[in-house]
């Protein structure tokens, strides 16, 4: 059976929330087999699950299309430039947040092409929210919960209300401070909200933040899947230079810093103008 590409994103939501279910599983138990990897950060039994879940899943899937998985990044470049179209996941973005067991890690599995991501589903296992979204054809966004699901859209910003910040519950720095600071001179207020994973990205999409400066060090699966969510929304996702986020263009799997705009028609040029 030959599936095109417009039914992906339902075949891949199933996927996630297999995914899902092996994390919590190893969620549950408690017994995570932590290991460090080579750039200091943990690997658990339930990383390694929902990988191989994943890229099972995705060959059957689409065997001609391949995946790049957080767990499989050893890909070399020239290999990967060949790739039009491939699938980009993180089978569990926020490791740290499961290993401190308050529930803010996902399920991230992207499908780009071109170097843009045109599918995404985010998936947080012990809540059972599942965001996905679509830039295939006709663009949607969406969030279900509770079994009802919902179209989600990021919301307009007016200058005379508070902005809503959303930050890394782990990384910050002084650049991130002198950036609240400097909005706070063009908004009567900034609320900051903090979270970990992918969610605060997915936040923007659904309105309830309206912007999400990163300006530390992510991968590019750490971003992929909520990207594709935020624009599908309404946003943006952009470097410090304005320029659109965008995925294999380079040997380094790292991201720059970028920006994640609720509101594309509000003017953060002048905003941000420093």
């Amino acid at each position: 059976m030959v599936i095109v590409m417009s039914d992906f994103l339902p075949e891949i939501i199933k996927i996630s929330r297999a995914a899902g279910a092996a994390i919590l599983k190893v969620y549950e138990e408690g017994d995570f087999s932590i290991e460090i990897k080579a750039d200091d950060s943990p690997l658990t039994r339930a990383d390694l699950a929902a990988h191989e879940i994943i890229v099972a899943g995705l060959n059957e899937l689409a065997p001609e299309i391949p995946v790049l998985s957080e767990e499989s990044d050893a890909i070399d470049y020239e290999t990967r430039a060949q790739w039009h179209r491939y699938f980009l996941v993180d089978p569990l973005d926020g490791t740290k947040e499961f290993i401190n067991h308050n529930g803010e890690f996902t399920v991230n599995i992207a499908l780009i092409d071109d170097g843009v991501p045109i599918m995404g589903v985010v998936y947080v296992p012990v809540k059972d929210i599942l965001y996905a979204a679509s830039q295939v054809g006709e663009k949607l966004a969406y969030c279900i919960e509770n079994n009802e699901r919902r179209t989600i859209k990021t919301r307009a910003l007016h200058q005379d209300q508070p902005l809503t910040l959303v930050a890394s519950r782990r990384h910050g720095g002084d650049a991130l401070v002198s950036m609240v600071q400097q909005l706070e001179r063009s908004f009567p207020a900034v609320d900051t909200m903090n979270m970990g994973s992918s969610l605060k990205l997915c936040l923007v999409a659904e309105g309830q933040a309206d912007i999400y400066p990163r300006l530390a060090p992510t991968s590019e699966w750490d971003t992929a899947a909520a990207q594709a969510i935020v624009e599908a929304a309404g946003g943006l996702v952009l470097d410090v230079d304005f320029e659109p986020l965008r995925y294999n263009t380079k040997a380094s799997l790292l991201n720059p810093h970028f920006l994640v705009f609720g509101d594309e028609a509000f003017d953060w040029r002048q905003v941000l103008a420093d």
